[in-house]
């Protein structure tokens, strides 16, 4: 090794965070005004479709994270604790929500013109979120079995993510959305890289902090096997199994899980629900719910 030249490492686009929070990132050109350089401080907006809330106020609740960003960005519009100005042109967009209304389809479409770069923002904006339940039956039935007078009621037979209406930026799954992969992203862009989500399983967080398998050794049917990352394996660390917020993980083998729950006694009509009960209208899970509906209607 001696007197042998040196060499440095190749330099890799990631950004991290505490707690595995951060994601990787690839180069690529700048999409935000000043990005890398920051000559210009990017303007923000975040809006609201139909939605709970909840990933908003998870926006807020990272606290100190929040502060880091003052200097760096102008928030102009923020549904949820102001300043409102819906109109308003920015360099960085984040939606929370799905599509359920015309109004919302219309909006969307206004939201996507202004803004430079469109971030959704968790399971609703990402893929319909619990109301694209909804899809699944007739709409007229189900507004009939809820409300007294349907009619009064200005709503789409469906409920559907953002990226069906309008060009998406970049997706970030979660119910809520992980706060921490927020500001990463808003990071990676302030340093002019395009975030990448990490779409390793649940099953790797849980190794690593060295969870006990919660379907191994309580028979959980947990969703673990097939779900992205991004909750820090909350669920499985306190012994209960994953629903599946984040949404399908890289080649998810729902095939072989499906199997797996009807092993652990699940009928297929519950085993779809599992599927179907907060990422409905992500492909994967979509098609394996599907497939076990139609196993259940087999058997009736």
């Amino acid at each position: 090794m001696r007197g042998r030249p040196l060499r440095s490492l190749p330099v890799r686009g990631e950004v991290h965070l505490p707690g595995r929070a951060g994601i990787p990132v690839q180069r690529h050109r700048p999409p935000v005004r000043g990005a890398g350089i920051v000559t210009a401080r990017p303007r923000i907006a975040v809006h609201k479709f139909s939605s709970c809330d909840g990933c908003q106020l998870a926006f807020l609740n990272a606290g100190e994270d929040l502060l880091t960003l003052d200097g760096l960005v102008d928030i102009v519009h923020f549904a949820e604790a102001g300043p409102v100005d819906e109109t308003a042109q920015v360099d960085i967009a984040f939606v929370e929500g799905s599509i359920s209304t015309q109004a919302d389809a219309e909006r969307i479409r206004r939201v996507r013109e202004r803004a430079g770069f469109l971030v959704t923002l968790g399971a609703c904006a990402t893929a319909g979120g619990l109301q694209a339940l909804r899809n699944l039956a007739d709409g007229a039935e189900w507004l009939a079995g809820v409300y007294a007078t349907p009619g009064y009621v200005d709503s789409l037979d469906t409920a559907t993510p953002i990226r069906e209406h309008v060009r998406v930026d970049f997706e970030l799954w979660g119910c809520p959305v992980n706060a921490r992969q927020v500001f990463a992203t808003v990071r990676a862009l302030l340093f002019g890289v395009r975030p990448v989500a990490d779409h390793q399983k649940v099953c790797m967080e849980c190794k690593r902090r060295q969870a006990v398998c919660v379907m191994v050794t309580r028979q959980r049917p947990c969703l673990g096997p097939v779900t992205s990352t991004g909750c820090g394996a909350l669920c499985p660390r306190f012994g209960r199994d994953c629903y599946g917020c984040f949404g399908p993980s890289e080649s998810p083998n729902t095939d072989a899980l499906g199997t797996r729950f009807e092993g652990l006694g699940l009928t297929p009509d519950a085993i779809a629900r599992r599927f179907l009960f907060i990422n409905s209208h992500a492909d994967a899970f979509a098609q394996a719910g599907q497939t076990w509906m139609r196993k259940h209607d087999d058997k009736a």
